[in-house]
């Protein structure tokens, strides 16, 4: 082979149309070897060539002769001194941190795949037996594609509605998606999928993890599988186990024309990614990349001995954000699926980690002054999911201006609210409000709450209203796992009920929460599947379930059918009301030209509530608000002052029977009905309500009436 000294930017390996170049960042080894496979079957390389050319502790050469679909990994050598943090061993294949693809995962936990002896338990061992056989494998692709026609749908913050889905458990149930296509990136971009999401009327959806990952060595000796895919392995590499193995796509262009297809059905696209730790795991995990690249440069080691790992995250690793290369390396991988892949935004999982720049969580950590200086990753739309598992990792409200969190208050106290009834009024009102409290106080907008009542991680809707203990069994954890705390109520039944009863109460409470979600300020998201009921027996935590558990269900019964038409109804409501998409947080203070408030807080009487209602006890379980659409203050691109319609919800919280009254004749003279959760149907388009008449509302419901603007 001819090799040329190449370049030490960009880092990976790069196809310029010619041939290729690596390049390879180590700071503390010897030597870097590149290894050539002929084929992902292959179990030993066919050639070696050492990189010799090293610039600012990068490795590169460039090799003319190499064309896109070559197979290659590395071998690095260095000192294996872990308790000095190195931890290089040669015998181990190891996959480039910037590899774009990576067609081989590891074909099966061997001893080898470990740099110490792992019978011996004692990573201070030296284990020299060679991994290539078992270990995974990277490909050079050629990374050009067809964007034309490509148009971003850039829907604005505050008219976005999320869509949580996992790529494989969308599409491998679904009746209508060709077998072939199940659970991959073309099935969730076939017709039957889109469809389903444009009649849902969200806006965007935010996949689960897709970077290439790993399915760790316990799960797999339990016949189980990483099926969350929060075990990253490459940064740069889609999942290749979501590929449609159609021998003229390779993973990246497929999953490419998922994301065209989905822009072209005006739906963005949002990656979960996860940058707070790895899937090489602690001090006894496997050696597969970071870690015998350079250990002590990319992970974070205990001052105290380095031989141990700093953990925010509970998975064993920490990466070293205090480290420029590492920094580099997140960013890198930011801007490639930005630019490479034209997704639209990412949600940072334990992105609390993400700002532990010396031990505690800092706002004004590196990591964030990277992001925000950037002139790509500052004009994406940024979640934090803002806790970790470390000490003071709990920061919702706590991230910068641009980003926007998961707001862990709103799910807890629409839970508690409707499942437990130990959730006053006044609690409630702030989360349906935008979470002023946690937002409104550094420049930020409601839209920095994305508020959600389920997702991945919990409980699914439908059995957060059948189930007060979770049943995890199926993991092999004795039931450990999971979250204890789900602020869940079974509804008389543990688990599936026959009882009419139980069952129409439980639909009740679906409506109650769902309805919740979506009528608040903020920016709702929707768990994939609570849309259809899919329920999960219970199990809160099917990270290791790749079957029916996790697969959603579609096929639906004439009860799961009309939840979903009454979320369709519900996200289409939430979309023509002005109100409810503000771009700023309400001032409960008249807006001119009418004087009216942007939003009243009523008693049940009818009468706008004082402050010392709101410690009154007798009305801690029921309210009611006006969203006054001719008072929004807030106008269009064009200038103009936006009007629509004004609304009234009521909560009633009790167990019992609760008579509200309509406010009087100076909000509205008659209001209609839009939705009763205790009703059948739930839209009961002919009710309509003059100004002081009462209203007998049932228990545990909630009401939504629009002011006649005739």
């Amino acid at each position: 082979m001819k090799i040329w000294p190449g370049k030490p930017y960009p880092l990976g390996a790069t196809w310029d149309g010619n041939g290729v170049n690596f390049a390879l960042f180590s700071e503390n080894a010897d030597a870097v070897e590149l290894c050539l496979f002929d084929s992902v079957a292959a179990k030993r390389e066919s050639a070696r060539t050492f990189l010799h050319e090293r610039t600012d502790h990068v490795w590169h050469s460039y090799f003319p002769d190499l064309r896109p679909g070559q197979l290659y990994g590395y071998r690095v050598y260095g000192p294996y001194d872990p308790e000095a943090g190195h931890r290089f061993n040669h015998h181990k294949l190891l996959v480039d941190p910037y590899a774009k693809s990576i067609p081989r995962g590891v074909t099966s936990w061997k001893d080898p795949l470990y740099a110490y002896k792992l019978k011996t338990g004692d990573d201070l061992t030296f284990n020299a037996q060679d991994n290539a056989q078992w270990a995974p494998l990277c490909r050079v692709i050629d990374e050009n594609y067809n964007w034309s026609g490509d148009r971003r749908p850039d829907i604005p913050w505050n008219e976005t509605i999320i869509y949580e889905a996992h790529v494989k458990g969308m599409t491998m149930k679904h009746p209508d998606v060709k077998s072939e296509l199940r659970g991959t990136y073309r099935g969730f971009a076939s017709e039957p999928i889109i469809d389903h999401l444009q009649k849902l009327g969200i806006t965007a959806v935010e996949l689960m993890p897709v970077h290439q990952y790993l399915d760790d060595h316990f799960l797999v000796s339990r016949n189980l599988s990483n099926y969350w895919g929060y075990q990253t392995l490459g940064y740069f590499a889609p999942h290749a186990g979501y590929h449609s193995q159609d021998p003229h796509m390779c993973v990246a262009r497929e999953f490419k024309d998922m994301v065209k297809k989905l822009h072209q059905a005006n739906i963005e696209v949002i990656l979960d990614v996860v940058f707070n730790h790895t899937c090489e795991g602690n001090h006894l995990g496997p050696t597969l990349s970071l870690r015998g690249i350079d250990n002590s440069a990319y992970y974070r080691l205990c001052s105290e001995s380095k031989r141990y790992y700093m953990d925010f995250s509970g998975c064993g690793n920490a990466l070293n954000m205090q480290h420029p290369r590492v920094l580099q390396m997140i960013m890198d991988s930011l801007r490639y699926w930005v630019q490479e892949m034209h997704v639209d935004g990412f949600r940072f999982d334990l992105a609390s980690a993400l700002a532990r720049e010396l031990f505690d969580v800092d706002r004004l950590a590196t990591f964030f002054d990277c992001i925000h200086q950037d002139p790509i990753i500052s004009r994406v739309k940024l979640i934090a999911e803002p806790w970790d598992l470390g000490h003071g990792g709990y920061q919702v409200g706590n991230f910068p201006i641009l980003w926007s969190e998961w707001n862990g208050q709103f799910r807890d106290k629409v839970r508690r609210f409707w499942n437990t009834r130990d959730a006053r009024v006044q609690y409630l009102a702030t989360r349906l409000a935008g979470s002023s409290d946690l937002y409104g106080n550094d420049g930020r907008s409601p839209h920095a709450s994305i508020n959600f009542v389920t997702s991945h991680d919990g409980f699914s809707l439908e059995d957060l209203v059948s189930y007060n203990h979770k049943h995890n069994d199926p993991n092999g954890e004795q039931n450990r796992d999971g979250d204890n705390t789900n602020h869940s109520c079974n509804c008389g039944v543990e688990g599936v009920s026959e009882i009419p009863k139980v069952i129409e109460l439980r639909e009740i409470q679906k409506r109650n929460l769902m309805g919740t979600l979506l009528l608040s300020a903020g920016v709702p998201m929707i768990r994939g599947g609570d849309e259809l009921s899919h329920t999960q027996s219970g199990n809160n935590n099917a990270y290791c379930q790749d079957n029916g558990i996790s697969w959603l269900n579609w096929s639906l019964n004439e009860r799961s059918q009309a939840f979903l038409e009454f979320v369709r109804d519900l996200i289409g409501l939430r979309k023509s009301q002005p109100v409810l998409q503000r771009r700023k947080f309400f001032t409960g203070l008249p807006v001119e030209p009418h004087g009216l408030k942007d939003i009243t807080w009523i008693r049940p009487d009818g009468t706008e509530m004082t402050d010392a209602d709101w410690s009154n006890e007798s009305l801690s379980r029921v309210i009611a608000l006006c969203f006054c659409g001719t008072a929004l203050g807030e106008v269009d691109n064009e200038g103009n002052h936006i009007v629509g319609d004004t609304l009234l919800v009521w909560f009633n919280g009790l167990d019992t029977q609760h008579e509200f009254r309509f406010p009087g004749k100076h909000y509205c003279p008659e209001w209609q009905l839009q939705l009763d959760t205790a009703l059948k149907p739930v839209v009961e388009a002919s009710g309509q309500y003059k100004a002081g008449k009462p209203y007998k509302m049932a228990p545990n419901s909630m009401c939504l009436f629009l002011a006649n603007k005739k």
